[in-house]
């Protein structure tokens, strides 16, 4: 099993509460920087942040509906990125994938992708917990066609639910082993945090992050 050190550079150390302030933020990346996550994860209105050279900074774009255009999507990243985002976390148009419009998802993808090209990290939300297995596959597929570099299970906002093991193990067996998966929504305890990298997950979006490295009382959240 890994060690909470090395489960904390899994972590996109996440706030996104509409009612956070540039405080919290402030906040959030002193806490990211003493438990050594990977990043955090803002909103794109929090941004520029400073943040030491060893913490990437995540910002997500059409949060969390998933319902803007595809143009307003691409402004919003290429915008974060020129404030200093290193990675943007998507989300895709859920009612696309529902109708099972598969190419209209690839499209909305590729629209962020040509926004913010590489080395920028594109992660796309898909919303796991309302879809079926067949929606999962057809909207992984996609984001893979599109250049995406990660596929992410939930916004953490849905109230269907976040990151299951199941949704994880079969994002992985649909991307391969060679893109990135990561589970968010929910992920508040280790043990929950080991059974999603058992899954396949290689990114964990958790706002609780403190207490899921120390075994404290996990609360509420993404």
């Amino acid at each position: 099993m890994p060690t909470p050190a090395e489960i904390a550079k899994l972590i996109d150390h996440t706030l996104l509460k509409p009612e956070a302030t540039r405080a919290d933020v402030d906040a959030l990346i002193a806490e990211a920087v003493e438990l050594g996550t990977y990043s955090v994860c803002v909103s794109p209105s929090m941004l520029p942040v400073t943040v030491p050279d060893t913490l990437k900074v995540a910002a997500v774009c059409g949060f969390p509906s998933g319902t803007h255009t595809s143009s307003v999507k691409a402004a919003e990243a290429a915008e974060s990125v020129r404030r200093g985002a290193d990675e943007i976390d998507m989300v895709i148009d859920i009612g696309a994938a529902k109708e099972h419009r598969y190419d209209d998802v690839r499209a909305d993808v590729a629209a962020v992708r040509d926004a913010v090209p590489t080395p920028t990290v594109l992660k796309v939300i898909i919303e796991s917990a309302v879809l079926t297995d067949e929606e999962i596959v057809g909207i992984c597929r996609a984001a893979v066609e599109a250049g995406a570099d990660f596929v992410k299970t939930s916004t953490g906002f849905h109230p269907a639910g976040g990151a299951t093991e199941h949704a994880v193990h079969l994002m992985r067996e649909t991307v391969g082993p060679d893109l990135g998966v990561k589970a968010s929504g929910g992920v508040r305890t280790l043990a929950q945090a080991e059974a999603m990298i058992a899954a396949g997950a290689t990114r964990l979006g958790v706002s609780g992050s403190r207490a899921l490295l120390t075994g404290a009382q996990p609360g509420g959240g993404y």
